[in-house]
């Protein structure tokens, strides 16, 4: 097996990453795990978003005032295979060009910041090899799994270790990396997928899931069932959504942690990008040449004249909500989106996630854009 000793790919989510966890440092309040089952947002009280081939839209969604929380229902997970039978060994070549060789998957660690990869373990059969958990991961089923993070979705070695697995997968959204970097040289095998996700690399995350745990049948059932299901959700939000992108409620994404005076605006190769398109919302973002992660700036909202603001749930809660928020963002309060207060926030866990729940997520955000009186 190689042990390349690359360091972790560079992009949007793994600066916003670095990001994080420079303030998890230097306050202790990096990006927080979910206080409840992934998606399980009727707990939390934000009303759970119904499917959107079953909502009326709003007659003017621009006329719609304050903010709306997308729910989105704790997932059953539904495995597409029944304890597969692994076919090892396998080498495979991670997204930072490492050869990998895998002879055990008896013992898996599927750890990122989103809870994405090991909800994949689960839907591709195989979530009885899982032995611990990221703070992400915290549907049902892997409820009782040890924490191998701790807060800021910092990685413990030593809890790692005492758990001894054959297999980790994992990507660039967690540290520190030097634990990535001594568990593989402690001789166990790890396998790193990209960290910055879109609708455009979501079939290839599952593949490389797959493919590192043996069973790439297994993974192409998934992602055709998954690409199914997004399929679904944007076919039936395109029956709502204006047709002229003109005529689409302009949006932009913005991270926050304003604890720690943390304001960033998403643009261009984000995924949030994605995610905006998808939703049938017009991405401002590109047509100011934001691309990447980059600080907010008075001027760059002034020029967005957003008309919808997607955020994180605990980003806004971080602020001290809407009007805490418009008082740390002067310029976002004169902007359209900020004097009608028409802001969507979604669980933090799932907004980038992407994964087997994406089309619940684009569903969820559909809902809130086009119908927010089924969620107000």
């Amino acid at each position: 097996m190689s042990r390349s000793l690359a360091r972790p790919a560079t992009g949007p989510v793994a600066r916003l990453v670095a990001v994080a966890a420079a303030v998890a440092l230097a306050g202790g309040c990096g990006i927080q795990g979910p206080d409840r089952a992934a998606g399980n947002d009727a707990a939390s009280g934000a009303a759970v978003a119904p499917p959107i081939s079953e909502v009326t839209p709003a007659e003017d969604p621009r006329a719609w005032r304050g903010p709306v929380s997308a729910g989105v229902a704790a997932s059953d997970l539904d495995p597409v295979a029944e304890d597969p039978a692994p076919a090892l060994p396998v080498t495979l070549t991670d997204a930072q060009g490492t050869e990998v060789v895998i002879e055990d998957v008896s013992r898996v660690l599927a750890l990122d910041l989103h809870g994405t990869l090991a909800r994949t373990v689960f839907e591709l059969g195989l979530g009885d090899r899982l032995v611990g958990r990221d703070l992400s991961t915290q549907f049902d089923q892997a409820a009782d799994l040890p924490l191998v993070t701790g807060s800021g979705h910092e990685l413990n070695a030593e809890a790692i270790l005492d758990l001894d697995p054959t297999l980790i997968i994992t990507d660039t959204s967690l540290g520190p990396w030097d634990v990535v970097l001594q568990m593989r040289e402690s001789g166990i095998p790890v396998v790193v997928v990209e960290s910055s996700r879109s609708l455009g690399n979501l079939d290839e995350l599952t593949r490389m899931v797959a493919g590192a745990l043996g069973v790439p049948d297994a993974g192409e059932v998934l992602v055709e069932r998954v690409a199914d299901e997004v399929a679904q959700v944007r076919a039936d939000i395109d029956e709502i959504a204006p047709a002229d992108e003109r005529q689409r409620l302009r949006t932009i994404f913005l991270y926050v942690r304003g604890n720690a005076g943390v304001y960033y605006m998403f643009g261009k190769g984000s995924g949030a990008d994605d995610l905006i398109d998808a939703v049938g919302a017009y991405d401002v973002a590109e047509e100011i040449g934001w691309s990447g992660m980059r600080p907010v700036t008075a001027e760059g909202l002034v020029a967005a004249a957003p008309e919808l603001v997607v955020m994180m749930t605990k980003g806004l809660e971080s602020t001290g909500g809407v009007d805490g928020l418009l008082e740390k963002l002067p310029a976002l309060a004169n902007t359209p989106a900020g004097q009608n207060e028409r802001f969507v926030d979604i669980a933090d866990s799932l907004v980038l996630g992407y994964g087997p729940g994406t089309a619940e997520v684009l569903n969820a955000l559909a809902v809130a854009v086009h119908a927010p009186q089924e969620l107000g």
